[in-house]
């Protein structure tokens, strides 16, 4: 226990240190030395951060703030002969938000899917499945008036990460006629059918790319740079022509519907450049809606299908064997009694023709006359006719333009494995399968004096490359016989144009099943051409399985073509071969001359 004296010593001491003057020159020392350590601290962050860690830093605010953003670009125009648009590219809106900020005001979402013309519902549902994203498309490619409305709730109910892009939409005017050919595109602006697939590298475009800085909001505040520029997509020049495809599909859908028939195929043809000027296929669909239509109706059946050519055939095989010196247009052929036996097998006539030369037995379409004077020729003399002018195989296209989607090549059984019977029936075009290309190609053979010149769907300002098949001689006489089949005499009485001269040749083929031909289900075929003088057309009609009471190809297809044709050569002013009645038919009401009806 501290004694008194202690304690009174201490008591001292404290009241001396209570009354002596404070040290401020210690404090101060100690605060300068705190203040320089923190200096130096943030001198040694601030550099560290602005120069050792410069492009992280850099990165990590561009990660938030600086985005790339898409130029868009146009897709290539596709155009008929003479410039005008077939499938076009127009500027459209997308749009998006932020979900997370539309949930935040769910009084917005009907009004919203109604100026869109959304389901509220539907949309709700996708909101939910994009709750924790920040970005989610309501719309692409819409029109402007659906855009601006949306714009005009979005405000009202001031929803936030609101998004309007420029995109560009396809649209076909031509709507279903050009449909088969052209094709379309999906979404992505990427060809999914047609032309559109077959020059997809041509036509697509490149969209740009661009640098921008934005705010919280996703709102652009600063261009910085652009990185890329656009590169719209190449147009292109098809060879056909507008006014003809029309014409073309209007007759082949009238004729496919009075006929009651479940298909059709047409194509026109100019002989010299080989140009398709018109293909139009039956059903059709519409491009420029969504896609809704069966497989079946999107198939362009002019370069796909396939069918046995029946008839059709028999002016070649005659022209094959007039150039092999089997025949010639004056010789006679017994076709007596109507029929004839070739193995186990019978060949019938509609009825007894009796003594017929070459060219009546094109004119009356015998099935026997065409039979035995195909067996005065070799099994390969038959066979290499069929294979030179592009039966089955792939349709020859000019230099290296691209093949057409899905193009059938056809079907042409090897000669060596024909049987008796079946060298007979493929001289009247059973056994054999090509499209109605093909078979326009191989009649463009006839009327372009025996050269076959491969098929386009560019235009051409000149011919191609030209492979000759036939002499021009031996051609110019089968047209002559060809001519008789389109007279009062002939079965295609209905493919006479007034005041041309016009060759061609029926066909009516069964169709084949899973259990041979079905009786009742014939394709109807007419091929010609005109003028047989000098033939500037060739053109191909199939009506597939008609179901009326006409089902011949003189009473089915010869009246497409006889349409058809007549405009065709009226419009690109092809002198008539007897001015006369050309002139009385095209003569109006009041004595002048007008435009045909």
């Amino acid at each position: 226990m501290a004694t008194r004296l202690e304690r009174e010593k201490r008591a001292e001491r404290w009241q001396k240190a209570l009354t002596q003057k404070p040290n401020y020159s210690a404090r101060r020392t100690v605060l300068v030395l705190c203040l320089g350590v923190a200096f130096s601290a943030v001198l040694a962050s601030a550099f560290y951060r602005q120069v050792l860690e410069t492009d992280f830093l850099k990165h990590e605010g561009d990660l938030r703030s600086v985005r790339e953003r898409e130029i868009p670009a146009r897709r290539g125009m596709v155009m008929d002969r003479h410039g005008e648009p077939l499938a076009i590219s127009t500027a459209v809106a997308t749009l998006s938000i932020d979900p997370r900020s539309l949930l935040e005001r769910p009084q917005a979402i009907a009004p919203l899917a109604r100026s869109l013309e959304l389901d509220p519902k539907e949309l709700g549902q996708r909101l939910d499945r994009f709750h924790a994203k920040a970005f989610m498309y309501l719309r692409r490619r819409v029109e402007p008036r659906l855009a601006e409305a949306a714009e005009d709730v979005v405000h009202r109910y001031d929803v936030q990460g609101f998004g309007v892009e420029t995109e560009y939409r396809r649209f076909y005017p031509g709507g279903e006629v050009f449909a088969h050919v052209l094709g379309f595109t999906n979404i992505d602006d990427q060809g999914q059918e047609g032309i559109e697939l077959a020059y997809d590298p041509r036509l697509r475009a490149i969209p740009g790319k661009r640098r921008v800085i934005q705010d919280g909001r996703g709102r652009v505040v600063e261009e910085i740079e652009q990185i890329r520029p656009p590169r719209h997509g190449d147009d292109l020049l098809l060879s056909l022509d507008r006014r003809l495809q029309f014409l073309t599909y209007r007759e082949l859908k009238r004729a496919v519907s009075e006929h009651q028939a479940v298909a059709g195929t047409a194509v026109l043809l100019d002989v010299d450049s080989g140009e398709v000027l018109a293909a139009a296929s039956q059903p059709s669909f519409n491009p420029n809606a969504p896609r809704s239509e069966l497989a079946a109706q999107r198939r362009n059946r002019v370069f796909t299908d396939l069918f046995e050519p029946g008839s059709t055939v028999k002016p070649l095989v005659i022209a094959m064997a007039l150039e092999n010196g089997v025949l010639n247009p004056n010789s006679i052929v017994d076709t007596g009694p109507g029929f004839m036996q070739v193995g186990r097998n019978r060949v019938r006539d509609v009825r007894n023709f009796g003594l017929l030369n070459t060219t009546s037995v094109l004119t009356k379409s015998s099935n026997v006359g065409i039979v035995k004077i195909a067996r005065q020729m070799d099994p390969a003399l038959l066979w290499q006719l069929y294979d030179r002018i592009g039966f089955g195989q792939p349709l020859r296209w000019v230099g290296d333009e691209q093949p057409f989607p899905g193009t059938g090549s056809g079907f042409l059984p090897n000669f060596e494995g024909w049987s008796e019977f079946e060298h007979a029936t493929l001289a009247f075009g059973y056994g054999l399968n090509v499209t109605t290309m093909q078979l326009a190609s191989a009649y463009a053979v006839l009327a372009g004096d025996g050269v076959l010149r491969p098929a386009t769907l560019l235009r051409r300002d000149r011919g191609s490359e030209a492979r000759r098949v036939f002499s021009a001689r031996t051609t110019r006489e089968v047209r002559a016989m060809m001519e008789t089949v389109v007279s009062a005499e002939g079965t295609a009485r209905r493919a006479a144009v007034t005041g041309y001269r016009v060759a061609g040749k029926t066909g009516t083929a069964k169709k084949a099943g899973p259990r041979g031909y079905v009786d009742g289900q014939y394709q109807a075929v007419f091929a010609g051409m005109a003028p047989a003088s000098d033939p500037r057309f060739v053109m191909v009609v199939m009506i597939d399985e008609p179901g009326g009471k006409d089902y011949y190809g003189g009473l089915v297809a010869a009246p497409v073509f006889a349409k058809v044709m007549e405009m065709a050569l009226r419009l690109y002013n092809v002198p008539p071969d007897d001015p006369a009645a050309s002139l009385l038919l095209t003569a109006g009401a009041d004595g002048r001359a007008g435009v045909p009806r």
